[in-house]
């Protein structure tokens, strides 16, 4: 199964929120200072970019590696596909088989219901994640396919600032 990659153009307009607002979108996280607290995350899988924001201004552009299933929207467990949706940050994990990892709040009750109703699992455990452990050598390369599960994949540095910065109960929109 080949996997479509993202297209190289970027939507003039987003580019020009972010550039407007100071923040270069492929900027160094680490760059950021250590006290700023993300308020509102936005995950666009069809440009593979998540974007945080702190009081509506955009702060980070960060390119993502998906679920290898695909771009449609997760419907059950197994599917590798990425939910879209609005949820929650609720928990983290130190010890997650990735470089730290951000669990989102997927399935919502919604979502629980319409799987009962098709007689299939929704799934769960979708995270924001860096690499997996022992191959953080990878880097940014990672992204030149969609590899997870169902998560959003960043890099092992990018974790790490994320991790310090996007507080538990943290809204995430993830887009089509």
């Amino acid at each position: 199964m080949s996997v479509s990659r993202r297209p190289v153009a970027w939507p003039s307009a987003a580019l020009a929120a972010l550039l407007a607002a100071g923040c270069a979108p492929l900027a160094t996280p680490g760059a950021m200072p250590p006290v700023t607290r993300v308020d509102r995350i936005l995950v666009d899988k069809s440009d593979h970019r998540m974007i945080v924001y702190r009081a509506n201004r955009p702060l980070h552009m960060f390119n993502v590696a998906l679920g290898a299933g695909g771009l449609a929207p997760k419907v059950r467990q197994g599917d590798e596909r990425v939910p879209e949706g609005r949820y929650v940050i609720d928990g983290r994990n130190p010890r997650s088989a990735f470089h730290l990892s951000l669990k989102i709040s997927y399935p919502t009750p919604a979502q629980v219901a319409a799987a009962r109703a098709l007689g299939i699992d929704p799934g769960g455990e979708i995270m924001i994640h860096g690499l997996p452990n022992g191959r953080g050598r990878l880097g940014a390369a990672h992204r030149r396919t969609d590899w997870t599960s169902g998560c959003i994949a960043v890099t092992n540095e990018e974790i790490e600032w994320l991790w310090r910065a996007v507080p538990d109960g943290t809204p995430i929109e993830i887009r089509g």
